[in-house]
Order: structure tokens, then sequence, then C-alpha cells
């Protein structure tokens, strides 16, 4: 071998070992003393085995910043191609300097232009500040802090995070303390993952918030996984350790396609596509007052009963996540009368609207299980904007042109009907009834009650008389699908999975949209 190659040979493997300890022995041991896995440990549990392949590994090593604190690459999640990044807190505290926000920016990049999902694994505080040194070069050059920075770069990957929503899948998991730039990104893409005791996410610190507004407040209470979970609604996922996060992301790519262009995959399913449903006869109680769990109903319609629910703490009287029927995936939407009966809020609408346009951007069916009074009334609601937040659940039914099957399990009131696809018009494919059905305006208490309920010369028995005749006549279904060809068919509970999967087959796989063939350059949602 030639001395020259046999030399570079040693030094490259020599660098290469040091790169991939990160910070060093000490700063490693330091980051597990805080229960986190390192940033290739992270990448190595997300990918499937051996099939990680690196970009830009030499970065930094020669300034001792190994990768300028930051993983790049590509790999493969049950055998299908993915980007990921994943910052490295043992390097300058995985902040963002020059060279790690332009390999930030060229991962995004690349899987744009490979049209495959991208994923970050977020442990920064943000933009990195300049140690004294570094000051003092400037300084003496007469240099700017932004001599130098180039069109892509940390404080710009905003703009490719942009450029692949609703092209491609982005799913970010914070798995550090991050703030600024580090957040900024993940709010960008479409789904969050946080984990218990070590995600926290905020624009400015409890430092700064107290040193400004005076406010004492813990970085778990200001930004935890938690709070986003269930208070703000930024986190999707929550989990109580990076190993369930990152099996978790595994899970939720499984059910995505590779990009707008594409189907979701397809698996072969042990659950026949004409199974009986029989337990969904005793679920739903006749009486449109008492509460029940739709999980049951989900779990019991989609395939084995596997469900990923999205937001599951937030706005809990909304349930939405995926699921698959024979082997295909479905978005499922449904009210939840174990939660504020079901009535819908202006938090519900955030969350519906956001995953019915996830659904529509990546080819996705959704299902609506609808069972609700309406929209929460009350000032609360009215001066939180419940008639903007609403209307942005009608923007994304009305624009949405992927196959939709509404069902209605038992009530459906007033806006219910239009915030959950029942009414005709709003581009519901199929809409059918559980027998046990009660729709309308109002429900038939208060709908006799308003025609008769004033009238001095009614009795109780006069009133339990048009009661009666308004649930056998007015609001039974079976009578309604007579005349109203809104509805497509009354269905048994117990044949809802099998009928179901029929009807999804006999749908088109996009109806074509009149929004695209209009010549305009997007809506103007009510955000």
């Amino acid at each position: 071998m030639d001395t020259l190659l046999d030399k570079r040979l040693r030094e490259l493997e020599e660098v290469r070992r040091k790169v991939l300890m990160g910070g060093g022995e000490e700063k490693v041991r330091q980051h597990h003393g805080l229960g986190k896995l390192t940033a290739r440990e992270r990448v190595s549990q997300l990918l499937d085995p051996d099939s990680f392949f690196e970009i830009h590994m030499l970065v930094g090593h020669a300034v001792d910043q190994p990768g300028d604190g930051i993983v790049c690459g590509c790999g493969t999640i049950y055998g299908r191609p993915v980007y990921v990044f994943s910052q490295d807190a043992t390097v300058r505290g995985g902040s963002i300097g020059m060279e790690h926000g332009r390999k930030m920016y060229e991962t995004i990049e690349r899987a744009i232009d490979k049209k495959v999902p991208v994923i970050g694994l977020n442990d920064s505080p943000g933009a990195r500040l300049p140690n004294a040194y570094e000051v003092e070069m400037l300084g003496s050059m007469k240099r700017s802090l932004f001599a130098g920075l180039q069109e892509k770069h940390g404080g710009s990957v905003f703009y490719p995070n942009t450029l692949g929503s609703g092209l491609i899948p982005q799913i970010s998991a914070i798995l550090g303390t991050c703030g600024g730039i580090s957040v900024y990104s993940p709010a960008l893409t479409d789904f969050i993952f946080m984990v218990d005791g070590i995600s926290h996410m905020f624009i400015t610190g409890p430092d700064v918030v107290r040193m400004v507004t005076g406010e004492d407040i813990s970085k778990e209470d200001l930004g935890g996984a938690k709070v986003h979970a269930q208070k703000s609604g930024v986190c999707d996922f929550r989990c109580v350790s990076e190993q369930e996060c990152l099996a978790e992301i595994r899970r939720l790519i499984s059910f995505l396609p590779l990009n707008c262009e594409e189907k979701p995959p397809v698996y072969q399913s042990s659950d026949s596509p004409n199974r009986s449903c029989d337990e969904l006869n005793e679920v739903v109680p006749s009486s449109p007052n008492k509460p029940y769990d739709v999980h049951r109903i989900i779990h019991a319609i989609v395939d084995s009963g596997d469900f990923l629910e999205v937001k599951r703490e937030f706005a809990r009287e909304v349930v939405v996540g995926f699921g698959r029927l024979d082997g295909k995936t479905i978005g499922v939407v449904a009210n939840q009368p174990s939660v504020m009966a079901g009535a819908m809020t202006f938090d519900s609408s955030d969350k519906q609207a956001r995953f019915i346009r996830f659904c529509d951007c990546f080819n996705i069916p959704i299902l609506l299980l609808v069972d609700t009074p309406a929209y929460m009334p009350g000032s609360g609601q009215e001066h939180s904007g419940i008639i903007r937040h609403g209307a942005k659940v009608l923007y994304a039914l009305c624009e949405a042109s992927v196959p939709r099957i509404c069902v209605v399990l038992r009530k459906a009131y007033g806006g219910g009907n239009l915030g959950m696809g029942v009414l005709s018009g709003l581009s519901t494919d199929i809409v059918v009834y559980w027998p046990t059905v009660e729709t309308g305006i109002l429900g038939a208490e208060q709908s006799v009650n308003l025609l008769y309920g004033r009238r001095k010369d009614v009795t109780k028995e006069f009133i339990q008389e048009k009661l009666q005749a308004y649930r056998e006549t007015y609001a039974n279904p079976i009578y309604d699908a007579s005349s109203n060809l809104g509805v497509h068919d009354v269905i048994a509970p117990a044949e809802t999975r099998s009928y179901l999967i029929r009807a999804f087959q006999a749908l088109p796989e996009m109806r074509e949209s009149r929004v695209r063939k209009m010549n305009k350059r997007h809506g103007n949602i009510p955000l």
C-alpha cells in the first residue's frame, strides 16, 4: 500500500472514531445520566438495522465539534425510505451553528427532492451564541455575527419546512429542552412527539420569563410534555420514554404514504373484512343524554382494534387518529360523548380541521363517526372565537377531495350536522345512519317543548304523546331515509365494519377538486 494512503487511512479511521463519540466520553456519560439517548443511539433505534447512510459526517471534527452537533442522513423504516436529522446535545449543547443549520436545511431539502418523509430528532436550545474567543475574533476583524451567512442555514430552515408541507410527511420529536429555531421548525411539521421528563419547548425559557414578567415558573410547567399535550395542543403524541417515542414514530410512518402522490401502504390483514361487530349493538344507549366511550366503536371497526390516536389528551371531545380497514389506512374523526357530551368547541375545531387537511394532503380516506349535540354554547366559547375556529372545520371539509364516509351513531343536531359533514352539499360521499339516530335542528325534547311547551292548556300526557310521535316519525332514521336522498342507507351497528370496507372500495380514490380547477393561487382559510 502507498505510504501516504496508509497514513491517511489511519488518520481517517481515527477521525471517524472521534466523530462517533460526539462530544466525548464524559459528555456522553453526563447525557446518559439524564436518562437520554445520544443522537446516534436515537437514529439507530428509529431506523431499520444497518440502513443508515450518513451525510456530512466529518463536518466540524477539526475544531472539536464533531458533526457540528447534528447527525444527518437517510435510512429505512419497515423497508421504506426516510430522511432524518438528530441533534447532538453533547456538542456545544446541540446549539445550531452555521454548519449545523446547513446540514439540517439540506436534510429536509433532500427529503423533498426524493419525496420521502423527514424526521427531526430535536435536542437543541436554538441558535448558537458565539463563545468568548469567537466574539473577540469577530471584533478584531470588524465582522458581523452574521458575516458569511449563506442562504441555507438554521434561521431559514422554515423555508424548506414550508415547501415540504403537504408534499411529504414531516415529523418532529422533542428530546431535550428546545427553544427558538428548535421549536418554530417543529411547529411547521405535521406531528410533534414529546417525552415525559426530558422534553421541553418554549419560545423563551423560565429565566427570561422571570426576568421580563416576574412570573416564577419551572420549565416543566412552562413547556413540558404534559402541558403541550393537554393545554396548548402543540404535542400530538406524549410518550413515557425515548424508546417508546421512537417506536411510535415508526408506527405512525407505517400508516402514511411516502408523499402526496402515493397512496398509503396496504398490509395483508388477518382480520376478516366480513367480520360482524355484534358488540356494537350494546355500546350506544338509545337515550341521547347517556355517555359512552367512542373508542369502543373505533376499536371494534378497524382491523384488529389497531388505532393510533392523535392529540389524545387535547380537546378530548373529538377523537382523531389512524386505523385500517382491510389493510388500508383511514383517518377517523369521531365525537366523544363521554367528554362534554361530544359537543364541538374552538379547540376541538382546530384539532379536527388540521387532521382532515393532513388526510386530504396524503390521500387518506376519512371516516366520520357522529354523535354530537352541536357546538358548545356560552360566552367562553364565543369569546374564544368559536365562529372563526368552527369555520376552519367547514373549510377543511369542503376543500377535501379524498373519499369520505359519515356514520351517524346516535344524534346530530343543528351545527353538528355541518361540522361533521352530515348535511348533503358538503361533499361527503356517503352518509349512513344507525337505526337509533335522532337528527334535526334540535333534539326531540327541545323541539316539542319549543312548539308546545308554552301553551297553558298542554298536559304532560300531551307532551309525551307528541314526543313519542316526533321520535317515531320526524326523528326516525328509517322514515327519514325514505325521502331524504342525503342519507344513503340505514345500517345495523353490527354490519358497520363490513359496510364501510365495501363502501370505501366502491368510491373513487380521489374526487376531482373544484378548487384545483379554479384559476386562483390558494384559498384563505380562517386561521
